[in-house]
């Protein structure tokens, strides 16, 4: 019986000094919480789970895409950013990888950062033969233009955004002015999302630019029409997103690859985290549904995590181990 019980000792000791191993393992990690609401979400659900599921001390740091991903590659710090739009760094990050100074994780935005032409499920339901941007065009009565109803609008990229010339260039593209349309330019983002939220208000028509992960495809329920085309990055290059360009053709936008990045470092510390880093991922779905609920209730990032953490799962559920798991969900 005594060797029973020194058995059960010394297995539960060394559980313990497995799961304190594995904490130490672990230890302090710097996670960048970028100035924009999904990435900053994105940070905080890494805090939590970091924290209490694998026993890290995480701290957080403001961070931006560029001088994050410098800071990363040059002093290997911070450790972790969760959500880096990598096209901007592609060049320089993919040499940072082979040379051993960063490591891939996964792509955070599962399926990136989406870029189109959106309108109103509604009216996508009323009309099934309106799929494409060219099927749109031919409707201008069912698109009506604030303050002139006789054409159709198309709402272009906020002012002093890259996006505010290819999205002309595309109008200019698909002689959208002989349709029947007239480009509407927002002088602001917050602009432009009112226009969404007028026309749903109104049950009225709305096409033109838009992007997702957001709050506001979160609030309101909106598909992005196909261009009919496959992005041409060359095209892109030489014409579709160059101011003023005399023969744009017909494009489509790229879609954004969002990666989770770490440093050489943390992988080498984090033990079984760097498993998470590797694993967890979110639907654009997903993340607009915790947008708008944290532009409706004036939410923090952390508060957004915590409900996605509450709400969701079945999601996070997936990215770590069962007991990993137990210990988030007594945490909450």
């Amino acid at each position: 019986m005594k060797k029973t019980i020194a058995a059960i000792l010394l297995a539960a000791g060394i559980h313990a000094l497995a799961g304190s191993a594995e904490a130490a393992e672990c230890g302090n990690v710097s996670i960048a919480e970028m100035n924009w609401a999904s990435a900053g979400i994105a940070a905080n659900v890494d805090k939590f789970i970091l924290e209490h599921g694998y026993g890290c001390s995480v701290t957080l740091v403001a961070g931006d895409t560029i001088p994050t991903f410098a800071s990363m590659n040059d002093k290997g710090e911070p450790d972790v950013a969760p959500e880096l739009w990598i096209s901007s760094v592609r060049t320089p990050l993919n040499r940072a990888i082979e040379e051993g100074r960063l490591i891939q994780g996964a792509m955070m935005l599962a399926e990136g950062g989406v870029e189109g032409w959106w309108m109103p499920k509604s009216i996508a339901d009323a009309h099934p033969d309106i799929r494409t941007v060219q099927d749109a065009l031919k409707h201008p009565e069912l698109f009506p233009a604030p303050g002139d109803p006789s054409k159709g609008a198309i709402h272009n990229c906020p002012a002093g955004w890259n996006c505010r010339t290819s999205t002309a260039n595309l109008f200019k593209a698909l002689d959208a002015e002989k349709a029947g349309f007239k480009l509407v330019n927002p002088d602001s983002a917050a602009a432009l999302d009112q226009s969404i939220a007028d026309a749903f208000a109104k049950q009225t028509g709305w096409l033109g630019y838009y992007w997702a992960p957001t709050a506001t495809l979160g609030k309101y329920q909106m598909v992005r029409l196909s261009f009919g085309v496959d992005h041409d990055k060359t095209e892109w290059d030489r014409c579709t997103a160059v101011p003023d360009c005399p023969n744009p053709k017909v494009n489509s936008y790229p879609i954004s690859d969002v990666f989770t990045v770490v440093t050489r470092s943390f992988s080498e510390k984090a033990g079984v985290a760097m498993n998470y880093m590797m694993t967890r991922e979110w639907d654009n779905a997903t993340v607009n549904k915790v947008l708008a609920w944290m532009d409706q209730n004036r939410a923090t990032n952390m508060d957004a995590a915590r409900y996605f953490l509450q709400n969701f799962q079945d999601i996070w559920g997936n990215w770590v181990r069962p007991d990993v798991a137990e210990k988030v969900k007594a945490a909450l």
